[in-house]
């Protein structure tokens, strides 16, 4: 279980006050609600149809002897306000190991707390003790508030690339073509 950060009261009514919320590593019975978090952040991003996902992949890709993912769940008196999915990446370039935050999710009462900077946080601290450099992230172009926020907590955007995928029909093609000789493709 991650530790608790050192408290800051929020002056906003209604909020609830930094130290009032836990943060602690994820476990498989928290599949259904990483879940959840998952489809209120699709819902509040206007893009709820493009989550095909359900709680049992989660529970398959994010346990085992070699989890996909882990992430960090923000809770106050047993209710989940909060998200952090996050995996490692080897950066080729730099020679560096560093973190991917998939998703970032801080519910609706929770959200001007401070808790989204608190979990991105705890995610750079556990990482770090773990010999990590540098975090990356993605954020939807049209996602303006996102990018203000991960702006004002010292991320700058890259300007330099562009994210490019794979799926559905193209990705099967491209693991057909792998038996390929030079020549045939």
């Amino acid at each position: 279980m991650a530790g608790s950060y050192g408290a800051r009261s929020v002056i906003s009514a209604g909020l609830p006050t930094v130290s009032e919320i836990g943060i602690r590593l994820a476990t498989a019975d928290d599949a259904t609600g990483i879940h959840g978090m998952i489809v209120e952040l699709a819902r509040a991003t206007g893009l709820r149809q493009k989550v095909t996902s359900r709680p049992e992949h989660f529970l398959r890709h994010g346990s085992g002897e070699r989890p996909a993912f882990e992430a960090y769940i923000a809770e106050r008196a047993g209710k989940a306000l909060g998200l952090c999915l996050f995996f490692y990446s080897f950066s080729s370039w730099r020679g560096e190991l560093g973190v991917y935050v998939q998703d970032l999710y801080v519910s609706e009462e929770a959200r001007g707390s401070g808790l989204g900077r608190r979990l991105i946080a705890e995610t750079v601290r556990l990482a770090k003790s773990r010999g990590a450099t540098y975090l990356r992230l993605s954020v939807g172009r049209e996602n303006t508030t996102a990018q203000e926020f991960y702006r004002a907590i010292g991320m700058s955007g890259s300007e330099d690339e562009c994210i490019y995928q794979a799926e559905g029909e193209e990705f099967e093609r491209l693991a057909g073509d792998a038996g390929a000789t030079c020549g045939e493709g």
